[in-house]
C-alpha cells in the first residue's frame, strides 16, 4: 500500500462539493481484516519513524504541529493517539483533552482555552476536541449558548458564519506563524457505535468508559453528522485540511492517521542543527579538555 494513496484518499483541502455520506465508516482502502497483522507492521514502521522525525522537529526548534481529533463517542480518538503517538518523547508532545467549559473559561471569549494550549515551536499539540466543539456540540446544543455570557446582540443568524469565519482565521494565522494544522475526523458509523457501547457495558472491566451522556448524546447522532458535514465543509483549506478517516477498524484507522502525520512532518525538511566554525573550535577546544583530564 502506498502512503500517498492512503492520505489522499480521505484528505479534504476543498469542502465545497464534500457530502459525509460519500465517505464509508467502514472503509479500508481494499485491505481485508486478514492483512491486520500487515498493517500492524507498517503502524510499527510508522511509529519508529515518526520518533526520529519529532526527534529533528524539537531539536531544530522552527515547526510546531498541531493536531486536531474530533469524533463521536467511542470512535477510538483516545486509542489512536495513545497508539499512534506511542513512540513519541513527552518532553516535546502535550495532549489536551477539553471537556465543558470551566468558570473560567466561560468567562473568556470561545477561542481563549484552545489558543493558550498551542504547541511552541519544536513540539506536537495533540487536541483531544478543540474549538470545533463550539460549532458542534453548541450547535446541536444551542441551549449551551445561554452559559457562555455572549451578548444577546451578537446571537443572530450569522453566528455560525462568523465563528467558521473566525476559525479559518485563526488556522490560516497559525501556518503561516510555522504551525501545521491536521484535523481528524474519525468517522465512526451508528451501528459500529452502539456495537461498542454495548461492549462496554457488558464488560465490567470496560464499564467506566461508558457514560450515560453518552447515549443521550447518541440520540442525536444524526444531527451531529450535519454539523460535522458543515463544519468540515467550511473549514477544510490547503492550508489547514480535514482527515475524514473511516473509525470502524481501528485497526485501519491508526494506520492512516500514523500515515498522514508522518507525511506532514516529512514534508517539513526537519534536520539536525549544524554548528558553524566557531563553535566547532569551541567544542575541540573542550574535548581536548575533557580528554586531558
Amino acid at each position: 500500500m502506498k502512503t500517498s494513496e492512503l492520505i489522499k484518499r480521505y484528505r479534504i483541502t476543498d469542502g465545497s462539493k464534500f457530502h459525509l455520506k460519500q465517505s464509508d465508516p467502514g472503509d479500508t482502502h481494499g485491505w481485508k481484516s486478514e492483512l491486520k497483522k500487515e498493517a500492524s507492521v507498517h503502524l510499527e514502521k510508522s511509529i519508529k519513524r515518526l520518533a526520529e522525525l519529532q526527534d529533528k522537529l524539537y531539536a531544530q526548534d522552527q515547526h510546531a504541529l498541531l493536531l486536531i481529533f474530533q469524533a463521536m463517542d467511542a470512535a477510538g480518538k483516545d486509542g489512536t493517539i495513545k497508539h499512534v503517538m506511542s513512540g513519541i518523547n513527552p518532553q516535546g508532545c502535550q495532549v489536551y483533552s477539553f471537556k465543558s467549559p470551566s468558570t473560567e473559561e466561560l468567562d473568556h471569549d470561545y477561542l481563549w482555552r484552545s489558543l493558550k494550549a498551542l504547541p511552541q515551536r519544536g513540539h506536537i499539540g495533540i487536541f483531544n476536541r478543540s474549538y470545533y466543539e463550539e460549532v458542534l456540540v453548541v450547535r446541536v446544543h444551542p441551549e449551551v449558548l445561554a452559559k457562555q455570557k455572549v451578548p444577546k446582540a451578537l446571537l443572530g443568524k450569522k453566528l455560525w458564519d462568523q465563528r467558521f469565519e473566525d476559525i479559518n482565521a485563526i488556522e490560516t494565522y497559525l501556518t503561516r506563524n510555522g504551525t501545521t494544522v491536521l484535523k481528524f475526523f474519525l468517522h465512526v458509523s451508528k451501528k459500529e457505535q452502539k456495537r461498542r457501547f454495548l461492549e462496554r457495558l457488558n464488560d465490567p472491566a470496560k464499564n467506566w468508559k461508558f457514560s450515560t451522556a453518552d447515549a443521550e448524546e447518541r440520540k442525536h447522532f444524526d444531527e451531529y453528522m450535519d454539523a460535522y458535514e458543515d463544519a468540515i465543509r467550511r473549514t477544510a483549506s490547503q492550508r489547514a485540511p480535514w482527515y475524514v478517516v473511516p473509525a470502524d477498524n481501528k485497526w485501519f484507522t491508526r494506520l492512516v492517521v500514523s500515515a498522514v502525520i508522518t507525511r506532514a512532518l516529512e514534508d517539513m525538511n526537519l534536520a539536525y542543527p549544524t554548528v558553524d566554525d566557531k563553535k566547532r573550535g569551541e567544542l575541540k577546544t573542550v574535548k581536548r579538555a575533557l580528554e586531558n583530564e
